[in-house]
């Protein structure tokens, strides 16, 4: 951390570092869950290479497909059959949930990308990201079309057409047996039927983070405090030398109706940058590491599987330093630190470097706003 007449002096790198930057000053301020993620819902036992949250790309031989799936679904992903128009069960639904590959589980599409279509089988207007249907020519009957794919495994989901709705114009047209639905409101409980979950995240200055989750929907806290460190009950000075071997973090409290691990995550990776080693622009010391401190193990496997995609996709220049690290025990900051953004916005700091993280997290995020 700074004093006054440092972070004077690191006004100009700040600047420069606007949107990636977190200095503070230690001048106080008066202040005037177990659980069970959406990714891990569905379960085949069956099925050894299904999963909701592993991405990795599958090289299964025909012969091992044909011994764990249903001879129709075998058909339709393997075979590339198609299912009788208006007979699946999905084709017609405008229940809320998602969508994932009934072969191995990857997720393809939400419920709003979904349209009414006449057609008779599900259309969506988009896929869930780029990776989660790949495309291959197909010259079959006669016919010059698209097929779709299952980005993981490769199975057989429908075609992909022109004539879809805006903002992108695309038609996937899919095959309802290719696909498994859940809908909110089952994949929002957990065995106990609570609705909120807990995730703690490093991501540099605690009052950058802070004001970013305070504004998506879903989220219902956020405190700032440290995690990962050595000493009990540590003060921000201590935190501030960076010998305690704390991070600056923020507990986020959510609801898993409204969001999920998924859209933390990606919020996460939007608004700091993951690939710089103990820093944030001008904040420099291990107390500002870019971390996710799971409390279980699918917390700890769903960041693994997004670091790994953002990774294999070449998101980032250079590779993410997140370190994923057991979750011991949160430690609140001192109450100062708590709602920062929120009661010093006309601040210098506040406005030069926390908004325009604000911006860009409300550019992207549009949608995902509270009202």
């Amino acid at each position: 951390m700074k004093t006054t007449i440092q972070f004077r002096r690191l006004l100009f790198i700040l600047v420069l570092f606007m949107l990636q930057a977190c200095g503070q000053t230690p001048k106080k301020i008066n202040d005037t869950q177990n659980s069970t993620t959406m990714e891990n819902i569905i379960n085949k036992p069956e099925n050894p290479y299904y999963s909701n949250t592993d991405t990795t790309k599958l090289n299964v031989s025909d012969a091992e497909w044909k011994k764990v799936l249903s001879p129709d679904l075998y058909a339709v992903s393997r075979n590339a059959d198609t299912e009788r128009a208006f007979t699946g069960k999905l084709w017609d639904s405008n229940t809320k949930g998602t969508y994932y590959c009934a072969a191995c589980g990857n997720k393809l599409f939400k419920s709003d990308q979904k349209f009414a279509s006449s057609c008779g089988w599900p259309s969506f207007f988009e896929q869930d990201n780029k990776n989660s249907v790949v495309y291959k020519e197909d010259n079959s009957y006669g016919m010059k079309r698209i097929e779709a794919l299952c980005g993981r495994c490769d199975g057989h989901l429908g075609h992909l057409f022109d004539d879809g709705p805006k903002p992108t114009g695309k038609r996937y047209c899919m095959n309802s047996i290719a696909m498994d639905f859940v809908p909110d409101k089952i994949i929002s409980k957990n065995s106990s039927g609570n609705t909120l979950e807990k995730i703690t995240l490093g991501g540099g200055c605690y009052w950058c983070v802070e004001a970013v989750y305070e504004k998506l929907d879903g989220v219902k806290s956020v405190v700032s405090g440290f995690a990962g460190g050595k000493n009990a009950n540590p003060t921000y000075e201590e935190v501030c030398t960076g010998r305690t071997g704390h991070a600056e973090v923020v507990e986020i409290t959510y609801d898993n109706t409204k969001t999920n691990l998924d859209e933390i995550f990606k919020v996460f990776f939007t608004v700091h940058d993951p690939t710089t080693l103990n820093r944030q622009g001008a904040d420099v010391g291990t107390q500002y590491r870019s971390a996710i401190f799971y409390a279980n193990e699918t917390q700890k496997l769903a960041a693994q599987s997004i670091i790994n995609q953002l990774n294999s996709e070449k998101v980032y220049e250079n590779p993410i330093v997140t370190t994923l690290e057991p979750l011991t025990q949160f430690y609140k900051a001192e109450d100062y630190h708590q709602n920062y953004y929120q009661n010093n916005k006309n601040q210098q700091y506040c406005q030069m470097v926390i908004q325009p993280k604000l911006e860009k997290f409300e550019k992207v995020f549009k949608a995902r706003l509270k009202e």
